[in-house]
């Protein structure tokens, strides 16, 4: 397996467990981080260490949309795990946190299919995050 299959495996797996939400969510958010480091890799850049509002994810998407226009239609999945991620770790206890869990396995999955996808097809996302051309592939 490749590290960006075993990234989606790894996703998968924490899908489902929220027997410790706070190292679940963190677990995430380094998937979430380690999509785009591939994403950056892929095109020969060395990923960043920065932060942006505090998060490394979202200096990573800010590299990875460099010259890259059409990898901004991730922008907003990248947030959204940030906010899952700030739900969960202000608020481990919350009633909701398994429902917040899953979501946050939803938006990191979402994240790894768009980077999957753009490695594919380098014009995904053109028109929001559509796959219409993986699909019309399969």
């Amino acid at each position: 397996m490749t590290r960006f299959t075993d990234i989606e495996a790894r996703i998968v797996a924490l899908r489902d467990r929220p027997d410790d939400a706070s190292e679940t969510v963190t677990a995430l958010l380094s998937l979430g981080e380690a999509v785009l480091e591939e994403w950056i890799t892929v095109r020969g850049e060395t990923p960043t260490d920065s932060h942006r509002e505090g998060f490394r994810l979202l200096a990573l998407h800010r590299q990875g949309a460099k010259g890259e226009p059409s990898f901004n239609a991730c922008r907003e999945t990248c947030r959204e795990l940030v906010y899952h991620y700030n739900l969960i770790a202000l608020e481990p206890d919350h009633p909701e946190t398994p429902l917040r869990l899953k979501l946050a396995a939803m938006v990191a999955m979402h994240l790894y299919l768009f980077v999957s996808g753009k490695m594919e097809v380098s014009g995904l996302g053109e028109f929001c995050c559509s796959s219409r051309p993986l699909q019309a592939t399969s």
